[in-house]
């Protein structure tokens, strides 16, 4: 009986260990998902800004004549 509580004691403890490793890695990859969605957020702003400037270019550019 002795034995059996020890050995629960120590699958306790580790389950603990396991728990709280994991939730600090788990709250770690949510602050880089939060910055890649920053990130990508940021991206598409200036791809936008990009791509609005480009059209403005094209449409200021004379026609082509054949």
């Amino acid at each position: 009986m002795e034995q059996e509580l020890g050995t629960l004691e120590n699958k306790l403890e580790q389950l603990i260990k396991v728990s709280s490793r994991l939730r600090a890695e788990n709250h770690h990859l949510r602050q880089e998902l939060a910055h890649a969605v920053s990130s990508n957020r940021v991206c598409n702003d200036k791809l936008a800004g990009a791509k609005a400037r480009l059209e403005k270019l094209l449409l200021s550019l004379p026609e082509e004549t054949v």
